[in-house]
């Protein structure tokens, strides 16, 4: 008996002796050839009589491979500001400031240039960064916080949340990696990011532990006239 498995000894072995045994009264050789998925035997009888058959094993599918998720850095610590001595002068009339956070930065370009205000850009992780949602949580859904930065700062937020019901819609996703692009290469969550009202980087920060107090303070370090 000859055996040619491309799927395994013992597989080929069991289906051989049972087609052995269903044929073993006429059959005086049997011979089985096995190719990819194929099975092909030939079964000769006593009297000389040839019996071929045909066939298709289905293969073992694979495990699906399981994604991975990407490895938040630690937060960055606070670097040196560059000192904005200037004063800023008055702003532009609220009906023409956009109000909250936004989500477009040039948009929040065209803003802060306008009211000559520095903006403060967020980047956040809102479903799997604890310090981001401690950052939120302390910082930046604070009333206080919200009426200190109403006249004084531009807002801007980028969200890179994980779970699919939490993505962003497909224009949404690509400004925030447009503004991710420009002030975040290195992917720090949380990362609040002072920009001039000309458009450079005067800060990087990471989370700023005691409540809005702190990160006023800090803010006040960065552009001394907020």
């Amino acid at each position: 008996m000859k055996f040619t498995s491309a799927f395994g000894v013992s597989r080929t072995l069991a289906l051989g002796l049972a087609l052995l045994s269903a044929g073993s009264v006429l059959a005086q050789k049997t011979t089985i050839k096995v190719k990819n998925d194929k099975i092909k035997t030939k079964t000769t009888s006593a009297t000389g009589a040839v019996a071929k058959s045909n066939m298709t094993v289905m293969p073992t599918p694979l495990a699906a491979p399981q994604p991975t998720s990407p490895v938040a850095s630690a937060p960055q610590v606070v670097v040196d500001a560059v000192p904005v001595t200037a004063p800023i002068p008055a702003v532009a009339p609220a009906a023409e400031m956009p109000t909250g956070w936004l989500t477009d930065l040039e948009a929040a370009k065209a803003a802060a240039k306008a009211a000559n205000r520095p903006i403060l850009a967020v980047f956040s992780g809102s479903d799997w960064c604890k310090p981001c949602i401690m950052y939120e949580q302390e910082v930046f859904a604070k009333p206080e916080f919200m009426a200190y930065a109403k006249d004084k700062l531009v807002l801007a937020h980028f969200d890179f949340p994980r779970m699919k019901k939490n993505q962003p819609a497909a224009a949404q996703l690509k400004l925030n990696e447009t503004a991710a692009a420009q002030l975040n290469r290195e992917g720090d969550f949380p990362l609040a990011v002072i920009i001039s009202p000309e458009g450079k980087v005067l800060a990087k920060t990471g989370y700023i532990a005691g409540g809005p107090a702190a990160f006023e303070a800090y803010l006040k370090k960065v552009v001394p006239s907020l």
